[in-house]
């Protein structure tokens, strides 16, 4: 059986470590000798549309800094995606605005929000398993991130999205 890696799809030999065509850590798919918990096993098993990626706001890379923010606060989210010709090429997230912004905001308010997002950032697929997304997560210390076809957003997930998932499959009430 081939292990098919999440980020470029290229197909691997099973027990690999690292993806041959790209480089990326293949660990996370090698199968466990025995059952991790329900959790684990849900993780493997179901993918990232069962957790209902929430439609993503997107804007453009001249928005405003200030706009944007505004457009987070109204929707009550922690991130918006950046998005030129319906492609994403980038993500803006309240850590930016805490790192990147600061107490500066005054004197930036009105740059462009391209000159504070992450460029590039990690994206997945609605198919992809749910452990990829926990993973790319952690690695990357995100605690948002863009679902995609090819390259034009088609969701968000986030940490909660999956912490909710997780109580689910231990049997916690739900919110």
């Amino acid at each position: 059986m081939a292990l098919v890696c999440p980020d470029c799809g290229a197909e691997n030999i099973d027990g690999v470590d690292t993806c041959e065509s790209c480089g990326q850590s293949l660990t996370m798919l090698n199968k466990p000798q025995r059952s991790p918990s329900p959790v684990g096993d849900g993780m493997l098993r179901d993918q990232i549309k069962v957790l209902q990626p929430k439609q993503p706001v997107t804007t453009s890379p001249e928005m405003p800094l200030e706009d944007a923010l505004q457009i987070m606060l109204e929707n009550k989210i922690g991130s918006i995606l950046i998005t030129q010709d319906e492609k994403l090429v980038g993500i803006f997230s309240e850590r930016d605005a805490v790192n990147r912004v600061g107490i500066e905001f005054e004197t930036l308010r009105r740059q462009p929000i391209s000159d504070f997002m992450t460029p590039l950032p990690g994206t997945l697929e609605a198919g992809n398993k749910i452990i990829f997304a926990v993973h790319k997560m952690a690695i990357g210390g995100y605690r948002h991130v863009p679902i995609v076809e090819g390259d034009r957003p088609v969701g968000v997930i986030s940490i909660r999205d999956i912490l909710r998932y997780v109580e689910e499959q231990i049997g916690g009430p739900s919110s």
